[in-house]
């Protein structure tokens, strides 16, 4: 298993974890996105990531129930798929020309899925009053690889302004801040 392989697994896991453990009626509650609800953290993973991941490596959908039927079965659905590329050694090592050039899908869903799964599994904790705590290793990585490319991020209309935040806060704190999220409100 590659090193990216078990990093989306931990994080999936994570996820995965909020996901399932989402209080009954509370899928309604705003999300730290601007105009989310919890429901929607789940169908913005379960509806971009099909084209951009799984349709560009020619991977077979699977049966993804609607988010708005069932979260928690969309979620597993999306999620096995995904796992079940990464740990293909053929697939995940199968490069595609992708807006960031000649890559692996082990690369691009590395860089882009298990990021925005990391910091969604915040967005759904937050809006459902579950654990904000995410994988230490994870955000620390995910920290240090975004600041170097902060105007890209802010211009591509993907996050909002950075948060400012003491700066002797935990990194965590750091890296929400950082996406546009206001961690201390």
């Amino acid at each position: 298993m590659s090193e990216s392989a078990d990093r989306y697994r931990r994080i999936a896991a994570g996820f995965t974890c909020r996901v399932e453990g989402v209080p009954e009626g509370a899928w309604d509650n705003p999300a730290p996105c601007e105009g989310w609800k919890a429901r929607d953290v789940v169908r913005h993973l379960v509806e971009w990531t099909p084209p951009m991941l799984l349709d560009n490596w020619d991977i077979a959908r699977p049966e993804i129930p609607s988010v708005d039927d069932d979260p928690v079965a969309a979620w597993r659905a999306l999620n096995d798929a995904v796992q079940a590329a990464f740990d293909d050694p053929d697939v995940a090592k199968s490069e595609r020309e992708t807006q960031m050039g000649t890559n692996s899908f082990e690369n691009v869903a590395d860089m882009i899925f298990t990021g925005d799964v990391l910091v969604h599994t915040w967005d759904l904790a937050r809006a459902t009053g579950q654990d904000e705590q995410l994988d230490t290793e994870a955000v620390g990585r995910m920290f240090a690889g975004m600041q170097n490319y902060e105007e890209a991020i802010r211009n591509s209309g993907h996050f909002g302004p950075l948060v400012v935040v003491p700066e002797d806060s935990d990194e965590q704190t750091k890296l929400i801040a950082f996406t546009g999220r206001n961690p201390l409100a």
